[in-house]
């Protein structure tokens, strides 16, 4: 439909959009699922990295180097999207499916776990690479103290911190989502990405995903800078990892399933015929 001159879907087909789609990922080949989930969190550790080349230029002021950092860290949801990939929290809009009948709790639970595994496997692959690549001494070793700043920072969030923080961030990643299934252009998908994905990391919130590779890099960095007065230091290992992510994780499941995903369902799904719906979208094929 025609929306003030731009070619969009309007939010009822974006939601019947949202639901198919999830129903077509939740039955995903389990080889499939895996490589795509690898892909994703690779493409989202590389808009990190691209992040953390803006973080490490202290010549930028606070706000410049949030919303610029914000932008470039787009490209790790536009290739998700455009070029394919399944990403665990973007994936959180599943539960529309589920909540409309179409996918099954064992179903979720699979498309979850397995792409969550293959996200991290994907983003600490990354990081191993990176590390050895080069990179990490860009600037006069500049690169490598962000990079360990960033991590160390988020190894030190409080639980709850890191929990609302994560919920926040998925409602930014999945209204992101939901609005690139409104364009039909790659043009429209990449619009509609930045905007939602450069405000949730101009405001600091946690992503699960991206936090797979940022703390990952920051623990294989850790011995090659000087960690003097670095916050959160003492926290920064695989412990911390674990501690960091298990709050994110939960936040973005609440974010991306409670506060988008069930809340248009009961907005445009709730009582929809899918018989009738159905029959009607068959008529015009």
């Amino acid at each position: 439909m025609s929306v003030f001159g731009f070619d969009a879907y309007a939010p009822a087909e974006i939601a019947r959009r949202v639901s198919e789609a999830g129903v077509a990922k939740a039955r995903l080949p389990l080889v499939a699922l895996a490589m795509l989930g690898l892909l994703a969190g690779a493409f989202i550790a590389l808009g990190a990295l691209y992040y953390t080349l803006v973080a490490s230029d202290a010549t930028l002021g606070f706000a410049a180097t949030r919303v610029l950092g914000g932008v470039v860290f787009s490209l790790g949801l536009v290739l998700v999207v455009v070029a394919g990939g399944e990403l665990f929290t973007g994936n959180n809009l599943l539960a529309m499916a589920w909540a409309d009948g179409g996918v099954s709790t064992r179903e979720l639970a699979r498309n979850w776990s397995i792409a969550f595994a293959a996200n991290a496997i994907g983003a600490f692959g990354v990081a191993a690479l990176v590390a050895l690549s080069g990179y990490p001494q860009m600037n006069g070793g500049a690169v490598a103290t962000a990079a360990v700043k960033i991590a160390a920072a988020k190894t030190a969030l409080p639980f709850w911190q890191a929990f609302v923080a994560g919920i926040l961030c998925n409602i930014l990643v999945c209204m992101a989502v939901w609005l690139a299934l409104a364009g039909h252009t790659v043009v429209d998908k990449v619009v509609a990405i930045v905007l939602p994905i450069s405000a949730f990391v101009a405001a600091g919130f946690e992503h699960s995903v991206a936090n797979m590779y940022f703390i990952a890099l920051g623990i294989l960095l850790r011995d090659t800078v000087d960690l003097t007065g670095i916050v959160g230091a003492d926290h920064l290992n695989w412990v911390g990892y674990v501690r960091n992510l298990v709050p994110v994780t939960l936040g973005n499941i609440v974010g991306g399933s409670g506060l988008v995903a069930l809340v248009y369902h009961v907005i445009y799904r709730r009582g929809v015929d899918r018989v009738r719906e159905a029959a009607v979208r068959a008529e015009g094929a």
